[in-house]
């Protein structure tokens, strides 16, 4: 049945089998890194490689690398990951959402998971997370930044790095953010003290490490 024409205690549940299929296919995973970034980066592209060396090094530390699923800056993270994990190292993780001109699965994947719901993939991207890498990007993007920025500044989940890539890219909005949100007192130093910029896999590599770290010893 078409999802408008489903009634509105059946699509609940639908919601709900989705919350529980995700949950129970993600249990094993441990520790993650989400990745987020345009689909329309494709190989050749510096972010691309970036995206593909970053989520190697993240894969090899024994980390699940988890992504939209789709092509890109996800496909590029899905297979640095993915190459990773063939030589028995960490996770290559693709939460797929269904849209009208319907994005289909790249190929570096050990698990996919198709979503209906946005809002219940979000909440996958963030249940296992030890940081989040955001890639540049479009609309999708900044809304996966914003709300992970969101998320940690109301604390509705632990502080974890927020790492955004390439300077020269985010450079502007970060620019607008100090002179404007910081300085109308609209959010704090602490409030822009959740993220982070780096120019290079190995700077970010370091940051999640170091993280990743902590969390073992605590």
């Amino acid at each position: 049945m078409h999802e408008d024409k489903l009634p509105e205690a059946w699509r609940i549940l639908r919601i709900q089998s989705e919350l529980v299929d995700g949950t129970e296919s993600l249990i094993a995973v441990g520790r993650a890194v989400s990745i987020f970034g345009s689909a329309r980066l494709n190989e050749g592209n510096p972010y691309h490689d970036m995206a593909v060396q970053l989520s190697n090094a993240i894969a090899k530390e024994g980390i699940a690398v988890i992504t939209g699923g789709g092509p890109g800056i996800m496909e590029a993270a899905n297979r640095g990951a993915f190459q990773a994990n063939n030589e028995g190292d960490g996770h290559s993780i693709g939460l797929n959402i269904k849209l009208p001109f319907e994005q289909s699965a790249n190929e570096y994947l050990d698990l996919t998971l198709d979503f209906r719901y946005f809002f219940v993939r979000k909440y996958m991207f963030v249940k296992h997370a030890i940081a989040f890498v955001i890639f540049p990007g479009g609309f999708g993007t900044m809304d996966e930044l914003f709300e992970a920025l969101t998320l940690v500044q109301t604390e509705k989940i632990v502080k974890i790095p927020i790492i955004l890539m390439g300077k020269q890219y985010w450079g502007g909005l970060v620019d607008w953010i100090e002179d404007q949100l910081m300085g109308q007192g609209c959010i704090s130093q602490f409030d822009r003290d959740l993220f982070t910029m780096a120019d290079n896999s190995e700077d970010a590599m370091d940051i999640i490490r170091s993280h990743s770290a902590s969390t073992i010893n605590n």
